[in-house]
């Protein structure tokens, strides 16, 4: 380099002068601290070192310069010599640019934006310019940027969904009410064998029917839950032995519960309900057998990571050893209906009521899966602050008979089904469509034990509207709501004693004492 300087004075630059520019250039260079920026020889030996390279990758110039500049190649990259393959593209082509992990004098990983430059003088390859820029922030920050819009899109896309769902929950649910009341009543004047046969099979595709219904709209987050206080180990070690059942003998479960886990406020039959839909996914993604383990932890999150959750949560995660769900299926598992599993082997709904539950619950479910090697499946659920509360055992005493009950339902199959099962609990009924009639019956005077009235009727005022005037004009009167919709039922803020579509005798009977105890 000295050399090549001599003959450039000599054609006429003054030396000194050359030397001043080279000297303010080094110093430049050194002042650098954002930019890693020192020269190679041809092979790759580091021949200079900045100030900025020496703070983004922890070398001292007197313990680098003379080394080879793979050292701040991962393993992997120079075992697949992709430090020698740079050099030879730079000096092909005269510049090289990548972008990829890069690894510190510590062994610490960081993304690195990198530029090698091809050097010459007087037509001579002499080396390489290296600079190098620490991406890492960037790059994290990016990624956040990207998970929260495919977060985005993809809250939007289950809010829709959960839209559709919802929306045609009420009538399907009074199509189930009607199909499942005429069973039993049908059953309790059937004779022979095969009817009584046939009528418990009715009954049953019934129950399945309302079962897919609840998944949808616990997936919809249309669906009331009854949140309590719970010690969260010890709910878990009570539902072993479902989720055992649940996943067979060919499965393994194990519980791995922190001693100290936190509190959670949850609808407990939701929560088990989830537990078991997982086990179950994880039990079908081990047909040969494997192990299931089940995990509970206190976390607390920043809004980072799989769960967009700032706060205090705990994390239940069931970790199978399963083969694993492929990455173009990852994103669709919480969709309903959706499914990988044979026709007849499963519904497609089970994650997607774990997805709703979670969001009901105030918090969330994230899913990390590699081919061959099992998946995880997180639930967080939010820490409560109140103290857990034993759960209330004891006997239901049967519905107080004999009174008149009015029932409003614009649905006529629906309020015959209602009324049949009243009357076969001994209670006198009263029927009428809509709100407006039902008011005028009870301004008249009559007798009235118990008002049992839909939620989603037409018109100007809903089943909500009416139970709350009944309740402003005759405050000890019962008012027992009835909804095949969930978010009607949120409406209603537990006000009001409510009562699931489609209901039985024995259900509907459990309902009106709970309401005739709060009135």
């Amino acid at each position: 380099m000295r050399d090549a300087t001599v003959e450039r004075a000599g054609r006429g630059q003054p030396a000194a002068g050359l030397e001043d520019s080279e000297r303010n250039f080094r110093l430049l260079v050194q002042s650098v601290t954002d930019y890693a920026i020192y020269m190679l020889d041809p092979s790759g030996i580091v021949a200079s070192w900045n100030a900025g390279a020496e703070r983004i990758k922890g070398y001292r110039p007197d313990e680098i310069v003379g080394r080879h500049y793979s050292e701040f190649f991962t393993p992997e990259d120079r075992a697949a010599r992709i430090p020698h393959g740079a050099l030879k593209v730079a000096l092909e082509n005269g510049r090289y640019e990548s972008e990829g992990w890069r690894v510190r004098k510590d062994g610490s990983r960081f993304w690195a934006l990198a530029v090698i430059d091809a050097v010459y003088d007087e037509g001579r390859h002499i080396g390489f310019a290296k600079i190098t820029r620490d991406m890492t922030e960037r790059r994290e920050a990016q990624l956040r940027l990207e998970r929260a819009k495919d977060r985005l899109a993809l809250v939007q896309k289950m809010e829709a969904i959960g839209q559709l769902t919802g929306g045609i929950a009420h009538d399907f649910n009074n199509l189930l009410t009607i199909v499942s009341g005429q069973a039993q009543l049908m059953r309790a004047r059937a004779a022979a064998e095969k009817d009584i046969r046939a009528l418990d099979a009715i009954e049953m595709a019934a129950k399945n029917g309302a079962n897919l219904t609840q998944q949808l709209l616990t997936f919809a987050c249309r669906q009331r839950l009854n949140p309590v206080v719970v010690d969260l180990g010890e709910r878990l070690r009570a539902t072993r032995e479902l989720l055992v059942s649940s996943v067979g003998s060919s499965v393994t479960l194990s519980l791995d519960l922190a001693a100290d886990v936190w509190p959670v406020e949850v609808d407990v039959g939701e929560l088990e309900l989830a537990l078991v839909n997982i086990a179950v996914n994880a039990r079908d993604a081990m047909p040969q057998g494997g192990t299931l383990v089940l995990e509970a932890r206190n976390e607390a999150l920043d809004g980072g990571g799989l769960a967009p959750l700032a706060g205090d949560f705990v994390r239940l995660s069931l970790t199978d050893t399963g083969s694993g769900i492929p990455d173009e299926v990852l994103p669709k598992i919480f969709e309903p209906f959706f499914t990988t599993k044979r026709l007849g082997k499963g519904t497609g709904l089970g994650l997607s009521q774990v997805y709703g539950f979670a969001q009901q619950s105030g918090g969330d479910v994230a899913v990390a899966s590699a081919m061959g090697e099992g998946t995880t499946v997180s639930l967080y659920l939010p820490r409560s602050f109140k103290s857990p509360v034993a759960a209330a055992r004891g006997v239901e005493q049967p519905a107080s008979s004999g009174g008149t009950v009015l029932v409003v339902e614009d649905n006529v199959e629906v309020a015959e089904v209602g009324a049949m099962m009243l009357e076969r609990l001994g209670f006198k009924v009263l029927r009428c469509t809509g709100p407006a009639a039902a008011l005028g019956i009870l301004s008249g005077g009559s007798d009235i034990c118990l008002v049992f009235s839909d939620i989603v009727m037409p018109g100007d005022m809903d089943g909500l509207a009416f139970a709350r005037r009944v309740r402003e004009r005759f405050p000890h009167l019962p008012v027992l709501l009835a909804t095949g919709y969930g978010n009607a039922a949120e409406r209603a803020e537990h006000r009001f004693p409510i009562l699931r579509k489609p209901y039985d005798s024995d259900a509907l009977g459990s309902a009106i004492r709970r309401a005739m105890a709060e009135a």
